[in-house]
């Protein structure tokens, strides 16, 4: 079977779904790997480096995408807006689509592509499960979001992050709140002790408090419940206006006293909670910074402003998009070993053969067989 992995072409995407050293254990199970030539630029790897591990490089993007059984990418439909219909046109039935497709958040474009009688599996999708870990490739791309964000509110902010005792006095650490502790929080807890500030962090998922405080961040506890905080994949869930604004009342405080706000609050499919609102950003001290890292999503803080780097009232806020594509480098080997691992997981004797028991397989799968399949993409179609 064929794999074809084009390059990517969303604008600052730097990141490409295979690197030269996931291609051995790809050819050894039978599979015959097309790079698009100039896939690698990003993470600086020359045509020759895919061809010396085994692929065969392509110059004709239709062509490779028409002779492709199997097609991974890090941005496919859905998660690029602007996909090029050029590019659909030219899989032929029965091609099976492995990338992030923003599927909860674009369900009729998964519709649009079931109807091409196209496989899409979608990365968000995969099961959070011990059985899948080396294929969660959200938990990968947000470890980097966690750990640039830090860095990011480091270089923006005036004050030093660790205590100093120096002949010219003592400096206090900063106040690091993290909101969110999730996988991109936890990275961001670790960072910033790291880096030697006095770290606080909330989610409303009572059970990570154990993982928070084991990275030396003290947790908040508010005096509030939340429904269903999370759901059975381990995601923060949804939950009512009511809920988030008496959040924000109880958190205000510590935003205030804060020096650096990291927010990570991200809800899947849905646009991000508002945590912090305008008022609580104008009574913040001149100088602090907030890195919302759920800016993509519309973002967790009501001044945000996705992509751009602020000063609102004196306060510092940063909304990065595609934070991973900033280190393509580690972006690419992570993700090269996720989505390998995957499309390995379902190759018997050099063929795709798919087991729609198997929680992985069916976990992932958005559409097949001129169908949407995926329980959570259909209701997300009800609702649209």
């Amino acid at each position: 079977m064929l794999v074809a992995v084009p390059k990517e072409i969303y604008p600052g995407e730097k990141r490409v779904a295979l690197i030269p050293q996931s291609l051995p254990a790809l050819t050894k199970a039978g599979l015959e790997v097309v790079i698009e030539a100039g896939a690698g630029e990003g993470i600086n790897s020359k045509d020759a480096d895919f061809e010396a591990q085994g692929a065969r490089v392509e110059q004709d993007r239709h062509r490779l995408l028409s002779q492709a059984d199997i097609v991974l990418m890090v941005r496919g439909p859905g998660s690029d807006p602007d996909f090029p219909a050029a590019d659909l046109d030219a899989l032929k039935e029965g091609t099976t689509l492995i990338s992030f497709t923003e599927p909860l958040a674009q369900p009729e474009i998964m519709k649009k592509l079931a109807e091409r009688k196209l496989t899409v599996f979608s990365m968000e999708l995969m099961p959070r499960t011990t059985r899948a870990q080396s294929m969660d490739a959200l938990s990968s791309m947000a470890t980097i979001a966690g750990y640039k964000a830090v860095l990011a509110a480091a270089d923006a902010s005036p004050k030093l992050f660790p205590m100093f005792m120096t002949a010219a006095g003592t400096i206090t650490p900063s106040r690091v709140f993290i909101l969110g502790a999730g996988v991109a929080g936890l990275q961001a807890i670790a960072t910033a002790r790291r880096l030697g500030a006095v770290v606080e962090a909330f989610d409303i998922r009572p059970v990570v408090k154990e993982e928070v405080e084991s990275l030396g961040a003290k947790f908040v506890q508010l005096e509030m419940d939340a429904d269903e905080a999370q759901d059975s994949g381990g995601y923060a869930t949804a939950q009512s206006e009511d809920f988030y604004r008496r959040q924000q009342e109880l958190l205000a405080e510590r935003i205030k006293n804060s020096d650096v706000v990291i927010t990570t609050a991200a809800v899947p499919g849905k646009k991000s909670p508002v945590l912090i609102s305008e008022e609580v950003v104008a009574g913040m001290r001149p100088g602090s910074v907030i890195v919302d890292i759920a800016a993509d999503k519309g973002g967790n803080c009501a001044v945000t402003k996705p992509g751009e780097k602020i000063v609102h009232k004196g306060v510092i806020v940063i909304g990065p998009l595609n934070i991973p594509a900033e280190v393509p480098v580690h972006a690419s080997q992570m993700y090269a070993k996720n989505i390998s691992t995957f499309l390995l997981h379902m190759v018997k004797e050099g063929k795709l053969k798919l087991d729609l028991e198997d929680e992985i397989t069916k976990g992932a799968m958005v559409a097949h067989q001129g169908q949407v399949v995926h329980e959570a993409v259909l209701a997300a179609l009800k609702e649209a």
